[in-house]
């Protein structure tokens, strides 16, 4: 039977009420501290009996978004940060709100009845992220896990991490660390009372400590969250970056780095700040729902330097080699050669994570498009596109329909004379803004849609799903109409492609048969003059560090769970990040971080 707390009583009732099952509470119902509650339900799995844990909700009309959760209690205790722990006089009985188990284990037990410096946990729903007890949450669960900001959301993130009260363990987030010897060992870590944001049982790094080294191959998104799960393990990490930043495909440069994923200047996310941010450092409300380029640096620098991530990196840094030691089916161990204004330089290490992605290698299949060789404009691909004005007042050939390439479609028709979309397959166009102006993202990342999706074909849905994406335009009328089926490729997310091509600024070609020296001619036999071709035709990945330990074959590469060799005698290898998620990366490669590290760590 549900138990509510104290807060959650009508006047007049005791501080613990009976829920019977199936009844309902009026809402704006008025405890004995004279505080109105919205709503004040037990979890309706533990009423059905599906879980043995009492999952407490409550919401406070001045605070809504607190949750108290003890995992060893029964019943959970419930409370308002704004109220604090009932006050008990010496040798009295504990205050039932807050009572414990009365085993040993219990925190609550150990305290008297009450825990004076525990950890509030600012979510509305369930608790993301992984701490000692729990496993590791599924893609979706994660997705439910993080706060809504934004149009869908409430609450200020910075606000609520400044009212978090003293931790009564040591947080590894932001906890200064003298410089250790070259390759990272750290100095012992300082507690710090107000760093609720790593697990607060991770055992830490510290020196002379005979912690696993672990190599992170990439400073970009997926290097930070691996900086910070190998913190969280008790691994002392040493990431390698061969430019001078973190950021990786996100950080805007005029000159394509080598080596380096490059992006345009516009370049706008496709997937909400709701669905992208890292399980316990929400995206700030004040930032918009769909990020530019120069809002996602700031969010990550704002992620590196909450968990003191940057003194663990070494810039300019690339590496060299990556091999197995002698003793590699014992200790599973490797040598890893870096190179640093121009030194070479050998070390030892655990484990290795590589975070390098997959959109370094320009896909530039000229090849297949014959002629090319004699066009006399020019030719780029969209690695090396910047800015549309280099294409004013031209005539452009876009090659591809991905999002880069309708993106750089839609913009290069801004300033060009006219611009040709060439495509030989045809996309799904979706909208980044969805039903009632929620991002597209939370309307079909839901519970209820993935549950259908379990119960209905691949036919039926892609036929609903269709349908749906045909109310807003019907692609058949717009060229865009594909050969295949919804779920069958990656679709393609833009908001003014239909714009663009109903007012003639873009026109939808076939695939391109023969380049002449001044025109293109398409499979439909038209011919069309222009100056300029972009080819937005993807990308391809390898690793020519690693000796012979993995073969990437026509850009595909065979790892258990898209993240460990299989070959290997121990695993002690993992890729991060290197999967084409329909959505974002950046939760993805957090899950497999944690993973990995747990792995290599033998628990």
């Amino acid at each position: 039977m549900g138990m509510l707390c104290q807060h959650a009583q009508p006047r007049g009732t005791g501080d613990m009420g009976d829920v019977v099952p199936g009844a309902t509470r009026a809402a704006g119902a008025v405890c004995a501290h004279g505080h109105q509650h919205k709503q004040g339900w037990a979890d309706p799995d533990s009423r059905r009996g599906k879980s043995s844990q009492q999952r407490l909700f409550t919401q406070h009309a001045h605070h809504r978004d607190w949750l108290r959760l003890c995992l060893s209690c029964e019943p959970m205790s419930l409370q308002c940060p704004r109220m604090g722990v009932p006050s008990k006089a010496p040798g009295t009985a504990p205050h039932p709100a807050v009572r414990g188990c009365g085993e040993s284990r219990c925190r609550k037990s150990q305290a008297g009845g009450r825990e004076p410096d525990g950890c509030w946990l600012p979510l509305p729903g369930r608790v993301g992220g992984v701490t000692e007890g729990e496993a590791l949450l599924t893609t979706a669960a994660h997705h439910k896990a993080r706060p809504p900001f934004g149009v869908t959301g409430r609450g200020n993130p910075t606000e609520t991490l400044a009212r978090l009260p003293a931790c009564r363990r040591p947080s590894l987030a932001a906890a200064p660390m003298a410089a250790g010897p070259k390759f990272g060992t750290a100095a012992p870590l300082a507690s710090q009372p107000h760093s609720p944001a790593l697990s607060p049982g991770r055992d830490p790094v510290v020196e002379g400590s005979m912690a696993k080294k672990v190599a992170i191959i990439g400073g970009g998104s997926s290097g930070l969250c691996a900086i910070k799960a190998c913190l969280q393990e008790g691994l002392e990490p040493i990431c390698f970056e061969r430019t001078g930043d973190i950021g990786g495909l996100w950080r805007f440069e005029e000159r394509p780095e080598e080596g380096r994923a490059s992006i345009y200047r516009s370049v706008i996310i496709n997937t909400s700040k709701e669905m992208m941010c890292f399980s316990d450092f929400p995206i700030p409300e004040d930032f918009p729902n769909y990020m530019h380029n120069s809002k996602i640096m700031e969010y990550f620098r704002m992620y590196a330097q909450r968990f003191d991530l940057l003194r663990h990196i070494r810039f300019r840094t690339s590496v060299c080699r990556v091999s197995k030691r002698p003793d590699f089916a014992a200790t599973g161990q490797w040598d890893v050669v870096t190179e640093s204004e121009g030194k070479q330089e050998a070390a030892v290490f655990d484990g290795v994570l590589v975070c390098t992605g997959h959109h370094t290698e320009a896909h530039l299949p000229l090849s297949t498009f014959p002629g090319i060789e004699k066009f006399k404009g020019c030719y780029l691909h969209s690695r090396d596109y910047k800015d549309a004005r280099d294409f004013t007042d031209k005539r452009v050939v876009v090659i591809g329909i991905g999002n880069s390439g309708s993106d750089l479609a839609v913009e290069i028709s801004q300033t060009a004379n006219q611009v040709f979309l060439s495509t030989r397959r045809g996309a799904w166009i979706l909208n980044r803004v969805g039903d009632q102006g929620y991002p597209i993202d939370i309307i079909f990342t839901t519970r209820m849609k993935t549950f259908l999706k379990k119960l209905l074909s691949v036919s039926m849905v892609s036929s609903f799903m269709e349908k749906q994406l045909n109310v807003r335009f019907d692609h058949s009328h717009y060229g865009l109409k594909p050969k295949h089926r919804i779920l069958d490729q990656h679709p393609t997310i833009n908001d003014d492609l239909p714009n663009r091509i109903i007012s003639g600024r873009v026109l939808v070609k076939p695939n391109v048969q023969e380049f002449t020296e001044t025109s293109a001619i398409f499979e439909d036999g038209t011919r069309e003059d222009i100056d300029a071709v972009v080819f937005a035709t993807g990308y391809s990945f390898s690793f020519p560090f690693l000796e012979g330990c993995v073969k990437v074959v026509e850009n595909q590469i065979p790892l258990y769970k898209f993240m460990f060799p299989p070959d290997l005698e121990k695993p002690t290898l993992a890729f991060i990040g290197l999967i084409q998620p329909l959505g974002a990366i950046m939760p993805i490669s957090e899950l497999q971080c944690r993973w990995a590290t747990r792995v290599f760590k033998g628990t």
